[in-house]
């Protein structure tokens, strides 16, 4: 738990040192989560933090396709709450990925943009 919370805060500076505005942290709806919801110049953005201490596995594995339905739900319903009023329809989405990989003191950040696009089929 306490590795999740300091790899979604080091991910929050990470995307601020990128140009991003931190909207959001930990957005619930329902069982779903959104862990980090930024805004910069090309859009809003829909994040995913992985975060895992060095095991040789990259923490991207943990980001199934389960996992991403779930974010681009959470995401769905984020949008029908806030409404066209404070989101402008023309505003581009997008779904990222960080993960970092912890060892000792060293930190091992990743940042995936636009790491995957949601296919709504219902």
């Amino acid at each position: 738990m306490e590795l999740g919370r300091t790899g979604e805060r080091l991910a929050c500076g990470y995307l601020k040192e990128r140009g991003h505005t931190v909207v959001e942290t930990n957005w619930r709806s329902s069982h779903k989560e959104i862990d980090i919801i930024t805004l910069d110049a090309c859009g809003l953005h829909f994040v995913e933090v992985k975060s895992r201490k060095r095991s040789g596995i990259d923490p991207l594995v943990n980001v199934t396709g389960a996992k991403m339905r779930n974010l681009a739900d959470a995401a769905k319903a984020y949008l029908n709450r806030r409404g066209p009023k404070k989101i402008p329809a023309d505003l581009e989405i997008h779904f990222d990925i960080v993960t970092l990989a912890f060892e000792g003191e060293k930190v091992d950040i990743r940042f995936y943009p636009d790491a995957f696009f949601p296919i709504y089929t219902r």
